[in-house]
């Protein structure tokens, strides 16, 4: 073999792909852009981020649930064309992917919230914003009359006014989705943050002061930004009477009473498209249905509520079965790959979001991590049709049942 062969063989030549940061050229799966937000995000952080409830069953059950399902492709078609485009609860979006409402955004990265909604505009997917992000629903929609991009997450509080208020202003920005979280009567039992004292925005304890000296560049980046608050509660004009900033002061203003008498009233305050969140079975989206709501989000919280609750994805099937082809279903908590997307989508979901995976993206390197995020999963989602061979979304979703089988696993 000559030098010159051997040269070219392991690459020296190869020229990096300019297109792709240098901090992200050697990022190719979600699990690489955890490694690398670890790398950056001080050790209580990280067990915010990556945290679950009490024991964490259901933390790692939701990926490993996604292991009980196998394959089986169709032979011989042609994929050298795939549409990955997807109708979604009246918007049509690029990928049947979305990134899911998440807390304290700008504690991974000063950017935040806005970084995040940038990503998610520039490749044509739904974000969520969260009652409880740092970023507040009017930053994000300024100058814009409409906001295919920017769903609202709200959580229903004791007082009711806030809880309105902040339904007339996702409307007034645009807002085409409400999505109603039912699963937080109560905060989880986050033993993580717990033992960190986490709290927002971070108080200066031992801990902490030893994380400064681990982390100095993560640090400094945050002393140098606004403090961090809850700017859309912060943002109400009824939010004169809340007093408190941390974790355990905004979890108690959650309402544990809330009812299906209080979706009957969301679904008639709000104009457009609303959506449950939570685990539900087939019984409750069919009630849920019944009540006007257009969705059903699958989700277990990404495993930060109720511990030992069932993957979502093993609930996609009975959900599908009980409201039929006209409600749209969207599934979280556990996805971390395209090929984990295309089991949601041939189960019979209509999207599927992520959460951590963005996370881990902002913390590793902003809006173009996240946007690196989201070329991945699309790639990988790509890739996977071709090789089901099936060349769209609605050719996956219709032919599921003969693509896709489940061959057991935790549940």
């Amino acid at each position: 073999m000559k030098i010159s062969e051997i040269i070219d063989l392991v690459g020296v030549k190869q020229r990096p792909d300019t297109s792709i940061p240098r901090a992200l050229r050697r990022v190719f799966s979600i699990g690489d852009m955890a490694k690398l937000a670890h790398k950056k995000l001080p050790r209580s952080i990280v067990d915010y981020l990556d945290g679950g409830a009490d024991d964490e069953t259901s933390l790692a059950g939701n990926p490993q649930a996604f292991g009980g399902y196998r394959f089986t492709p169709a032979a011989l078609n042609d994929v050298q064309s795939v549409d990955l485009s997807a109708s979604l609860l009246g918007e049509d979006y690029a990928l049947p992917l979305g990134l899911a409402p998440t807390g304290y955004t700008r504690m991974m990265a000063a950017s935040g919230e806005g970084a995040v909604h940038s990503a998610a505009r520039a490749h044509n997917v739904p974000y969520v914003l969260s009652t409880m992000g740092t970023t507040s629903l009017e930053e994000l929609a300024i100058g814009r009359p409409t906001n295919p991009n920017l769903w609202f997450q709200l959580y229903v509080m004791r007082n009711r006014d806030i809880t309105y208020d902040m339904v007339r202003r996702a409307a007034e920005v645009g807002s085409p989705v409400l999505e109603v979280a039912i699963d937080t009567a109560v905060s989880g039992n986050r033993l993580r943050d717990r033992r960190n004292g986490l709290s927002i925005p971070p108080r200066m304890t031992l801990g902490t002061i030893a994380d400064i000296g681990t982390k100095p560049a993560y640090w400094a980046q945050m002393l140098t930004q606004p403090a961090l608050d809850f700017s859309n509660i912060r943002a109400s004009d009824r939010a004169n009477s809340f007093a408190g900033g941390s974790i355990a002061d905004i979890t108690a203003q959650f309402d544990p009473s809330v009812s299906w008498e209080d979706i009957a009233i969301l679904r008639d305050l709000w104009p457009n498209k609303l959506v449950l969140k939570g685990t539900l079975g087939a019984a409750d989206a069919a009630r849920a249905v019944s009540l006007g709501v257009d969705g059903i989000h699958l989700s277990n919280h990404g495993g930060r509520q109720l511990d030992r609750s069932i993957a979502p994805v093993h609930l996609i099937r009975e959900v599908r079965e009980a409201v039929g082809n006209d409600v749209s279903i969207i599934v979280d908590s556990g996805v971390r790959s395209g090929g984990d997307i295309a089991v949601c989508l041939a189960l019979g979901a209509d999207a599927a979001f992520v959460g951590r995976p963005y996370l881990w993206a902002l913390a590793a390197a902003g809006q173009p991590g996240v946007e690196r995020m989201i070329t991945i999963l699309g790639d990988e989602l790509r890739r996977t049709l071709q090789l089901l061979g099936v060349v769209s979304i609605a050719e996956l979703r219709e032919r599921g049942h003969e693509l896709v089988r489940s061959v057991g696993g935790p549940r």
